[in-house]
């Protein structure tokens, strides 16, 4: 497994008293475990959520790793979620967390007024050990149907995950179609 938070750490030098925007796409939409101080929906331009991710630490084991999402950059895309400003110390629990391969971008966010902030993100990129990358969404839903970690069963992450975007007004194709296959497993 490779854990990205020592490198993340070294990324952004962050004052400690500004306070900093987080965006969150996935399971950041759903599980705020941190403090934050504000939280609002927001999307982010060109680029495009997928689950092709592995997840080694939360949805799934070292032999068997789930999938979760990352943003795959994708001009003309929008990616709907949450941003939460946050104090620079709650990173320490965020790194850990996201550790799997996810580093730290900066990324402009636009929220539903249409203003727009300077914010960080995690991603996770193609060539980070965990990366699974793009497979039929009917496999990545079955892939899922059997994958379950520390944190849970990687179908809960999936359902919660398209519960949240519908809850903040969200479409996103890819989540709603594996959502589908999963729901057409159980017939």
């Amino acid at each position: 497994m490779l854990d990205t938070s020592e490198e993340n750490r070294r990324r952004h030098s962050l004052d400690p008293h500004q306070p900093v925007w987080l965006f969150g796409y996935g399971s950041l939409i759903y599980k705020a475990d941190f403090p934050y101080l504000e939280r609002q929906p927001a999307y982010i331009s060109g680029w495009a959520r997928r689950f092709w991710q592995g997840s080694h630490d939360h949805r799934g084991t070292p032999d068997q790793p789930g999938r979760v999402v990352t943003l795959i950059e994708t001009p003309g895309h929008r990616c709907d979620g949450m941003a939460y400003r946050i104090t620079p110390n709650v990173f320490e629990h965020l790194d850990h967390r996201e550790k799997n391969g996810y580093l730290r971008l900066r990324q402009t966010l636009t929220f539903n007024d249409g203003h727009t902030t300077d914010g960080l993100v995690y991603i996770a990129s193609e060539d980070n050990a965990a990366f699974l990358g793009p497979a039929d969404e009917a496999d990545i839903a079955r892939h899922i149907a059997g994958s379950h970690g520390p944190s849970g069963s990687n179908r809960d992450y999936l359902v919660q995950l398209a519960e949240a975007l519908r809850a903040i007004d969200a479409h996103d194709e890819h989540v709603f179609n594996l959502e589908r296959h999963l729901q057409e497993m159980n017939r």
